[in-house]
């Protein structure tokens, strides 16, 4: 890793005609594509061509640290991550492919109490993953790392299973069983564009000639975004400096040590063939454009000792020898860096048959052999064989793969990674992107903005002369308070919401109901002016989105979904629509500014700005009509995610903030507050509101989510996802989605809490927030069981959620914890 590698002939296929045609073609010869090209021979596909612009692992991979670490930040990331390591270990154990990979473990060391919870908050975490990690003692560290200062250090986690690999070793380990499979790795060729006909990628043009392919996959790493924007399909990552230094061999160092992670300091440490390399994810990073960089493989940018400087101090402080040793190497290489952090994986929806696998965020060695067997499966099979949501190029929208906002997003991403990641931390960088149309309104009222793919969202209101800014905390943060009263307007009074980032999609045509039925759980089939909520599924049950459909007319609909999900959904739903069908989707995001109006004096204010009847005999739940309001013409549906009597309001842009002033100035006589997002968390979890992404995803159905009420079973012409349904109604569950409210006031809960049935690991938490009506925090989360397990028994049992590495009391429920009849929200 720290010398340039020798890259092995035997890659190469020297001699044999360059292919004109494969089924796949692979661009990039990183440990990702390499790792693609072998699971699609192992499940089958021999047709494989790799291209590689110069020699494999010549992009990135090869200066890669080797950290092969096991906990991620999901269940199913960690699951992919443990998968790589164990692939590592089996490339050479079983298969006779060295790899270099050894289990050494990792510590991870705090030096103030909010780091020491973030890391035990992990350690529960690991539990839930059935990932081995222990919170251990100062001495404990020091044991570990007797090189170590741990004068300031108060504790920290170690990871038994984690692991290091050679990343070269590994990556042509890789391409040799690749090659056994079939797969032809050829160097040296540049894909200079992919191909594409009818919306759809059909192969590439290389500096060697035209190969037409079924698939493309894009694995070039720093280069993909500009491969992928040629042909529109948006793929946002950018390239940053990253830097490490080795030293020159330190005397009695331990082989095999542990990794050594120090997020306070900014730093990892590993022993490198008896030298100390110290690996850096600075504050504030230095982003690059990769079209300035030399075309060569490995390498070597200019070193830049001032801006490593605060750094290496640090370093040497939690490593002292680090003052005394000579340095054998200052090294600065290019890393690719997403908005998010996340890497991008799977079919980009704009052209079909091109596949993605990029963007790795420096955990692309640790990630390679678990992305390259899903993205693979997803190929074979049709669809991914998880929930890979985290990860889902299908979650970005086209603006973040502008150049300068990736530019910009990357100088802090790259520090993020060891940032404190905080409950509900906002992003500082590219902000103020995307604003609704009475976003300056809202600031003026108090707003603290967060942001959501470029949205700028009101997540509470800052009152009394208070500052609209975080101070984060694992605690009570300073915006509790103020979101306990802006809960508290929405239960007694009424509380205004911005809900306009709610994606919008117009689905219209002579085919639309029959359409949309065939798409939708729930029937549709409604009379005009009423809204329906439904799931879509897919083939397996699992749903793909969840969502409100409105009838406005006999072949007019409005479907609204989640903010972040709004390219899933628009793709998934534009799939669903056959060259038959007259039909057709139209994103109207931008077009409707939608305010929410929630609580029992909503009627009272709308009343007082509109002729129509608002009684609830006129204007039942559920329904939605256009109304006057002020001087504007609006559509107002019934309906609540927050389980109050309410309306969401949509207003036609150019009218949003003449209705947003005269419904704030009628809304004085009627108690009306702004509330933000973090509000509506704590209410609809409340309710047992369920939030895709984190609730239900597409590996959950909607009998597992206690969602079967939005199942029209027997309607005329079925539904996606019917027979799966029938066979796991007919089989019975092994695991229901559970709302839990711990006994004690004081804890606070997010996601990923270990949840105990009668001392038992039974499952973790999916979401959590404080429920200020409950005075308490509340939770949801599955409850694995058997089949057949009698529900009363499962749920009248002795439950605890682990919080902080505390076991917790709570109370169980099927049922919504607050108001389950729903007396407010139908009155």
């Amino acid at each position: 890793m720290t010398d340039q590698p020798e890259i092995a002939a035997t890659a190469n296929n020297r001699g044999a005609p360059f292919p004109k045609s494969a089924r796949v073609v692979i661009i990039g010869g990183g440990i990702v594509g390499c790792s693609v090209a072998y699971h699609l021979t192992e499940l089958g596909w021999s047709d494989v061509v790799l291209l590689e612009r110069h020699q494999l692992t010549g992009g990135t991979t090869w200066h890669a640290a080797g950290l092969v670490g096991t906990l991620r930040a999901t269940h199913n990331m960690t699951s992919l991550a443990k998968y790589s390591g164990d692939l590592y270990s089996r490339l050479e154990s079983e298969m006779g492919f060295p790899t270099g990979f050894k289990r050494t473990g990792s510590i991870a060391v705090a030096d103030n109490a909010e780091r020491l919870e973030e890391l035990t908050r992990s350690v529960d975490m690991a539990h839930c993953f059935d990932v081995e990690a222990n919170v251990v003692s100062v001495d404990e560290l020091a044991a570990y790392w007797p090189l170590m200062n741990a004068d300031d250090i108060i504790g920290g986690v170690h990871v038994p299973a984690d692991g290091q690999t050679s990343p070269v070793d590994t990556t042509m380990a890789l391409a040799k069983a690749a090659k056994q499979g079939g797969a032809r790795i050829i160097e040296g060729v540049r894909v200079q564009r992919i191909l594409t006909r009818d919306r759809k990628a059909v192969g590439v043009e290389t500096t060697r000639g035209n190969i037409d392919a079924e698939f493309v996959v894009n694995c070039a790493g720093l280069w993909g975004r500009r491969l992928a924007a040629d042909v529109g399909a948006a793929v946002p990552l950018n390239g940053c400096e990253h830097f490490y230094i080795v030293t020159e061999p330190v005397d009695g160092l331990t082989p095999g040590l542990p990794t050594l992670r120090d997020p306070g300091n900014c730093i990892y440490i590993k022993e490198d063939a008896g030298r100390l390399l110290v690996g850096a994810f600075e504050p504030i990073a230095k982003p690059l454009d990769e079209r300035d960089l030399p075309d060569e493989p490995f390498l070597h940018l200019d070193d830049d000792w001032d801006h490593l400087a605060p750094v290496i101090e640090s370093a040497i402080h939690r490593m002292p020898i680090l003052g005394e040793v000579g340095i054998r190497l200052f090294f600065n290489g290019p890393e690719s860096f997403t908005p998010d952090d996340r890497y991008l994986l799977g079919p980009t929806p704009e052209l079909d048959n091109h596949y993605v696998a990029v963007g790795f965020n420096s955990v692309g060695i640790q990630s390679a052999g678990g992305a390259g067997l899903v993205l693979a499966q997803w190929m074979t099979e049709g669809r991914p064989p998880m929930d890979l949501w985290d990860v889902d190029v299908r979650r970005v929208r086209p603006f973040q793969a502008n150049e300068k906002y990736v530019f910009d997003r990357s100088r802090e991403t790259l520090g993020l990674l060891y940032q404190m990641h905080w409950p509900y931390r906002q992003v500082e960088s590219a902000r103020q992107i995307r604003r609704s149309a009475i976003h300056d309104k809202l600031v003026a009222a108090g707003a603290c903005m967060g942001e959501m793919i470029g949205w700028e969202r009101p997540n509470w209101y800052a009152r009394d002369g208070a500052t609209a800014e975080y101070q984060y905390s694992y605690g009570r943060q300073n915006w509790f308070e103020f979101t306990a009263a802006e809960c508290r307007a929405v239960r007694n009074e009424v509380g205004l919401f911005d809900q306009s980032s709610f994606s919008k999609f117009m689905v219209q045509g002579p085919d639309s109901m029959r359409v949309l039925n065939r798409i939708c759980a729930n029937d549709i089939d409604v009379q005009h002016g009423r809204t329906v909520y439904t799931q879509w599924l897919n083939e397996q049950g699992g749903i793909e989105s969840d969502l409100t459909v409105t009838r406005w007319e006999d072949d007019v609909y409005m479907v609204v979904t989640g903010v972040v999900s709004q390219t899933r959904d628009l793709d998934w739903l534009r799939r669903q629509i056959t060259n038959e069908d007259r039909v057709v989707v139209t994103d109207v995001t931008s077009g409707w500014t939608m305010l929410g109006l929630m609580g029992p004096n909503s009627r009272a204010l709308l009343q007082s700005l509109t002729n129509a009847d608002m009684s609830n005999e006129s204007f039942r739940f559920g329904d939605h009509r256009e109304i006057e309001l002020a001087y504007a013409r609006v559509r107002a549906q019934r309906l609540t995610y927050v389980g109050e009597l309410g309306w969401e309001i949509f207003v036609p842009t150019e009218f949003a903030a003449h209705v947003y002033e005269q419904i704030v100035e009628a809304g004085v006589e009627h108690g009306l507050v702004h509330a933000g997002y973090h509000a509506m968390d704590s209410l609809r979890l409340e309710k047992g509101y369920r939030h895709f992404g984190h609730d239900i995803t597409d590996a959950d159905s909607p009998l597992e989510a206690g969602l079967s009420f939005a199942v029209a079973w027997d309607k005329p012409g079925g539904f996606i996802g019917r027979d799966a349904l029938l066979a796991q109604r007919e089989a019975g569950l092994d695991r229901r989605l559970v709302q839990f409210k711990l006994d004690d006031p004081e804890p606070l809960t997010y996601h990923d809490h270990p949840i105990l049935r009668n001392g038992l690991r039974v499952g973790f938490t999916s979401s959590g927030n404080y429920g200020h009506t409950l005075g308490a925090a509340v939770s949801m989360g599955y409850v694995n069981h058997e089949t057949g397990f009698d529900r009363a028994e499962l749920i009248n049992a002795d439950f605890r959620l682990v919080v902080n590495g505390q076991e917790v009391s709570a109370t169980a429920s099927y049922r919504a914890l607050h108001e389950p009849t729903n007396p407010h929200t139908k009155a």
